[in-house]
Order: structure tokens, then C-alpha cells, then sequence
């Protein structure tokens, strides 16, 4: 035996009599016999809104992405296991969706019964204990779902088969089948496991612990989704379904409750249909941990810092420790329970239990901070990275215009265009077929830029003059929403746009000092803009919420409250996401069975020399206001020649961030 060998035996012979030494002094003792005075640390870690983004990688520019991908959150889950001694591992939803790679799996090259998903493939690798239902999942549709969670649903359309899905228990308590009356995923479900405990002494001991988990969706997946769910599914609100199934729960005598909620925090009145319920469901007795989701920000966070019964710094909603973990694989979420044995049963420390949001980048947008990927993540879906990637490297036309997002809240439509284009293209061929009575009606599309630097400053659509690819039409259109029409009037239209415009700050031009434009608390995505042959509209960002819209024309001519329109959008806007004034999904009279990101492609693949001449026109600008300080935004970093390409003259960058953004001014006088 050679001397690196004999070394490498000693070492492994070493290790083996360490590990029989610490088994040594963990006896198991029956939760029965343990004694008050035991202690014990349990670390909950979490992550939400994955979307997919298993790998550190742009589809739309190509290239690697050191600020996001769930490989790199491996990274941080197995220093959190090293640190901590007895730790669980669970995903709050919106998982099998969101990226170029998620798309490809499911409306490109469908995987088979027998293929299990890229992202729970790389989830598998690492283990994790549990998890839930976002409203994201439903996207594909039930059958879609079913087949890659493998879950049978009793279901209308949907095969009664079981195939090859995640190998952890997906739990979901408030969506129920029309058929049966049943939850379609199972409720709720126990975990048993054993875990380090210590007696008052200091002496270890190995007890079992028993978790129950409980899953909850957004309920208004029924209006988001309702081409797919419609007469298949209904939904109960997170508080009533806690309250039906905690009863079952108790019975079995649980250790620790933990709720998963795809949702996050609201102390708006509730009700059953609470986009964001984890403020009342912190409420229901015998729920001993929040897991939340939803809102692709951070709890604890600042977002949070004033709202009611909240503790910001440790991280309690009503008492009860809860974390949100991020999204796109950007953070990981950590709650640290200090469990105390008391008369029989553990018993949370609240004065030693903190909760935390670890990031992958410890600065925001520098890669050089960003710890890095877990190597045993990316040969697991390499394959079908390679074909997503190929797929959407598709040759689809060139263009002559640059078409972005980095100045769309400041009035860059371009980006915008070619979606609206392409919508009010496919309407006005379909819809006489199915409304010959509509025929006649001004038609108007409208669209929101999907990617305004949320998520770093990358987050920007950037489609550069040259050759267009399906890689192309996916940065135009990020979600798979599919195109829907409704019908309304002008005082709808202005009601749309009024609701669009909560986008801005109010702005008081005699303030001498600086003044932000953007309401970040507004998502960008809800900043609907309309475009339309003849429409065009002005923004009065001085006025408050509700009367900025002062000028809308039609024409030339000012539009009537009564006038009648059809606005061409998609399914989720339509159906009443973003609480649109009109929009609830009862005024729809187109509901296209394709996807608009297909719709956009094939549009762009009809235009294969695309030129300003193919886009509608700008339909909107801001009122012409003199302040006496600044108004500022801020977007990526040396985009200025972007703005004035794009005629916006008003813009000046005036200070570069180092991170990738930089503040910008906008002159709205001129």
C-alpha cells in the first residue's frame, strides 16, 4: 500500500471512530421520556420563487449571471446545514416556471411521465423536506401539473396517471377539485425525523421530532388562470382552509406546525380571496412557523418595517417566526428556532429564535461578491440546458430598432410596440370571427415592460438592431401569459390609465430639493401603457392618484366617457390581476388559445426586416412641468444614448452607482 494510501485509510479509519464516538453519546430517547429543561436548535431554511432559474445564466443575453440561480443557493444550504446541527429544508412555490429553460420543458419538448423536471432534478440533489403550490405552476394548466409534480387530480382533463416528480411531498390545502370536493394536492402532511437535543446537564441526545406542514396557493389563481382552471378547480381563502385542516392536524400531535404560503404580507381587511394572507394566517392558533413567498422581496426586510404586530429585525408576524426568502435563487431564507421542553412538549424560545435572508451576492449586482455555484448542480441538467438554449438561439428576422425597456417608465416604447403591435394584429383577424358586432369598435392594445431593473441591472429587455432570434421574443414577452380582449369604454380606458399612473410619485415642483419619479411600492409591471391608432393620452405627474390622465384623445378628439373600445392585454390583466378598475374577467370577449410570446414571434417572423414603420406610434408623454429641483430615477448605467435614440432628450445620467445603475434626471419642461 503506498503512503498517500495508508495516510487516506488512517484518516478514514479516524473519521469512522469519530463519527461511532459522537453516535456514542446520542442516545435515542422516546419524546416520553425526555425531560423538561431539554434543549434543542432547529434551523427551517427556505426558498421561494425559484421560477426555474436553476443555474446561474441569462437566456436573454446569453451569457452567465453570477446574481441569481438556485446552484448558487445550494451553496448556501449546505454552510447552513454545516453550521447547523438539525436543520429542515422547504420551497414555498413558483418553482416549475419563469425561465427560458421551464418554457422549453413544457410547450417546446414536453418531458415524458417518466422525466423529472430540470429544477426538481437539482432540488433532489440537494434534499429538501417539503413544499408547496405557487399560482405560477398553474400556468401550464392542471394536466401539465399533475404529470410533473407527480400528483394524480381527480380532475376534469386531467389522465389519471402517476409519474415522475419530485421526491419530497408537495402539500396544498386550498385548492379543491369541482369533481370531488377534495384537495387536489394532499393538505397537509406530517415529517418525522430524528434530531441533536440537550439535557439540562449538556449531555446530547437523539429525539424524534414530528413537523406537520401545511400549503396554501394565492386564491386569485382563479382569476389568473382561469382559461386553465375554470369549472375544473375552486379555491378557499389561506385562514378558512387553516382552520379546517388544523383540527386533523392537532389530533396527531405535532412537535412544530409550519405553514407554506405562496403569499406574503397585507393588513388590508381580509377576505377569502387575500392575494397576500400571511399577516392573518400568523393569526390562526397552532401555527408555530410562517414560510412565505409571492412578493420576490426579502422578510425580515424594510418593506415591512411599519406594518402592524410585525417585528422587522428578528423576523415575527403576530408572534409567530417567519421568513420570505428572495426569488430567482438570489437568497436563502434561514429561521433559527430555539425549542425549549416544557410540561411534556417543545416549546418556541422566542427571546433566542431569530429569522434571516441570506444572499448569495453579499453586495447587490457585484459578482465578485457572489458566493459560488454548487458544482453538483449543473451536470445534472445539462442536456436540456444545451437544447433550451439552442431552441431559443432560433433565427426569427432582423430589426432596425433598438427595442428596450431601460426607459420605459420615462415614455421608450419600443419594446412595448412590438408586443402592442402584434396584439392588435392578432385581434383584429380573430376577433370579428367571433364578434362580428365588435368589428367596427376602436381596438387598442396595451402592455407593461416586464423587466424594469427589479431584479438587478441586468433586469432590463434589450433587443438590439440585427438579427432576431425566438431568444428575441421571449426578452419582449418574459411571462407565458396568453392574449385575452375585453370590452369597456372611455371611462374605463381612462380608469386603466389613471390605475397605470400610480407608477410616479407625485411631484411638487416648487420643492427645491431632488424628488424621486418612480413609486417603487407600484410594479412595474402593472405600468400598463395603451397604444392604438389615434390614441393619445398625457401624464400630469403633480396631480394626485386618480386625476393625472388630463388629456385623452382618440383622433384628435377627446374621448367620450360612453365611447366604446376593446383593449387587446392578457389573460392576467384581463381576468383581474393588478385590481384594474373594470377588469374582473366578466368583460372579456377574446380569449386566445395562444401564448402571446408565441403571438410575438410570429408577428416578428412576418416583419423579418422590422423597422420603426412596423410600430405604432408613442401614444403618451408627461405634462410639461417646471420644478425647481431635480427629478430623479434611476436605471442601468450608461444607457443615455439609448434615450436619446429613442428621442427621450430630457434624460441625463448624473451619477454612476458602481453597481450597474446610475441615477438619471428627467427634465419634464421640455
Amino acid at each position: 500500500m503506498s503512503q498517500g494510501l495508508t495516510r487516506l485509510a488512517a484518516l478514514t479509519a479516524a473519521l469512522l471512530l469519530a463519527g461511532c464516538a459522537r453516535q456514542a453519546t446520542r442516545p435515542d430517547v422516546d419524546s416520553a421520556q425526555l425531560a423538561d429543561g431539554a434543549r434543542a436548535d432547529v434551523a427551517i431554511l427556505e426558498t421561494t420563487d425559484i421560477h426555474s432559474n436553476v443555474l446561474s445564466y441569462d437566456y436573454y443575453k446569453q451569457k452567465a449571471d453570477p446574481t441569481l440561480g438556485f446552484e448558487r443557493t445550494v451553496t448556501l444550504i449546505r454552510r447552513a446545514r454545516a453550521e447547523f446541527t438539525n436543520t429542515f429544508l422547504f420551497d414555498a412555490g413558483d418553482t416549475i416556471q419563469g425561465s427560458v429553460l421551464a418554457d422549453y420543458q413544457a410547450q417546446v419538448k414536453p418531458v415524458t411521465c417518466h422525466q423529472e423536471l430540470a429544477v426538481y432534478r437539482a432540488m433532489d440533489a440537494v434534499g429538501y423536506d417539503g413544499g408547496t403550490i405557487g399560482n405560477h405552476e398553474f400556468n401550464y394548466g392542471l394536466p401539465f401539473l399533475s404529470q410533473v409534480t407527480g400528483t394524480p387530480m381527480n380532475v376534469d382533463g386531467v389522465p389519471a396517471e402517476h409519474c415522475a416528480g419530485p421526491h419530497f411531498p408537495l402539500v396544498l390545502s386550498n385548492v379543491i377539485s369541482t369533481r370531488d370536493g377534495k384537495p387536489i394536492f394532499k393538505p397537509w402532511t406530517m415529517i418525522h425525523r430524528q434530531i441533536a437535543a440537550y439535557t439540562p446537564d449538556g449531555s446530547e441526545l437523539s429525539v424524534p421530532l414530528k413537523i406537520a406542514i401545511i400549503g396554501f396557493a394565492p386564491p386569485p389563481i382563479m382569476q389568473w388562470d382561469q382559461h386553465n382552471l375554470e369549472g375544473k378547480v375552486t379555491t378557499t381563502g389561506v385562514v378558512e382552509a387553516a382552520q379546517k385542516y388544523m383540527p386533523q392536524i392537532e389530533a396527531q400531535h405535532p412537535d412544530l406546525v409550519i405553514a407554506i404560503l405562496h403569499g406574503g404580507l397585507d393588513t388590508a381587511p381580509y377576505t377569502s380571496t387575500m392575494e397576500n394572507g400571511g399577516w392573518y394566517l400568523a393569526g390562526v392558533p397552532g401555527i408555530d412557523v410562517l414560510l412565505l413567498g409571492h412578493m420576490h422581496t426579502d422578510f425580515p426586510g424594510p418593506r415591512f418595517a411599519h406594518m402592524k404586530d410585525v417585528d422587522d429585525s428578528k423576523g415575527f408576524v403576530r408572534g409567530v417566526p417567519a421568513v420570505m426568502g428572495g426569488f430567482f435563487g438570489k437568497d436563502l431564507g434561514v429561521i433559527k428556532l430555539a425549542l425549549d421542553r416544557e410540561q411534556g412538549r417543545w416549546v418556541i424560545d422566542k427571546s433566542q429564535t431569530r429569522s434571516e435572508v441570506r444572499p448569495i451576492c453579499s453586495k447587490p449586482g457585484d459578482a465578485g461578491s457572489c458566493v459560488p455555484a454548487d458544482p453538483s448542480i449543473a451536470p445534472l441538467i445539462s442536456d436540456v440546458q444545451k437544447a433550451a438554449v439552442a431552441y431559443v438561439n432560433t433565427p426569427i428576422g432582423s430589426s432596425r430598432v433598438r427595442l428596450s425597456s431601460y426607459f420605459a417608465d420615462e415614455g421608450d416604447m419600443t419594446a412595448l410596440a412590438a408586443v402592442n403591435a402584434a396584439q392588435l394584429d392578432y385581434a383584429r383577424r380573430e376577433l370579428p370571427r367571433q364578434h362580428p358586432e365588435l368589428a367596427h369598435v376602436p381596438l387598442l392594445a396595451a402592455a407593461a415592460a416586464f423587466r424594469t431593473g427589479f431584479g438587478g441591472p441586468d433586469d432590463y429587455t434589450d433587443v438590439k438592431p440585427g438579427p432576431l432570434t425566438l431568444r428575441s421574443a421571449a426578452d419582449l414577452y418574459f411571462y407565458p401569459n396568453t392574449l385575452a380582449a375585453v370590452k369597456t369604454d372611455g371611462a374605463g380606458v381612462k380608469a386603466w390609465l389613471e390605475k397605470s399612473a400610480e407608477r410616479f410619485q407625485r411631484i411638487d415642483p416648487s420643492k427645491t430639493g431632488s424628488q424621486e419619479l418612480i413609486n417603487t411600492h407600484f410594479a412595474g409591471f402593472n405600468f400598463d401603457q395603451i397604444q392604438g391608432g389615434g390614441l393619445h393620452y398625457v401624464i400630469d405627474v403633480t396631480q394626485p392618484v386618480g386625476q393625472r390622465i388630463v388629456s385623452l384623445t382618440w383622433k384628435g378628439k377627446p374621448v367620450k366617457p360612453d365611447q366604446p373600445f376593446v383593449v387587446v392585454t392578457n389573460n392576467y390583466r384581463a381576468s383581474g390581476g393588478g385590481h384594474f378598475p373594470g377588469l374582473d374577467g366578466s368583460s372579456i370577449v377574446l380569449t386566445a388559445p395562444d401564448g402571446t410570446r408565441e403571438i410575438v414571434a410570429k408577428w416578428l417572423r412576418r416583419h423579418p426586416d422590422l423597422g420603426a414603420h412596423h410600430l405604432p406610434a408613442r401614444s403618451w408623454h408627461f405634462a410639461r412641468i417646471k420644478t425647481h429641483g431635480p427629478v430623479l430615477f434611476t436605471t442601468a448605467s450608461g444607457k443615455q444614448r439609448v434615450a436619446r435614440g429613442d428621442g427621450l432628450t430630457d434624460i441625463r445620467q448624473i451619477k454612476d452607482n458602481g453597481d450597474g445603475t446610475a441615477v438619471y434626471t428627467i427634465d419634464l419642461a421640455h
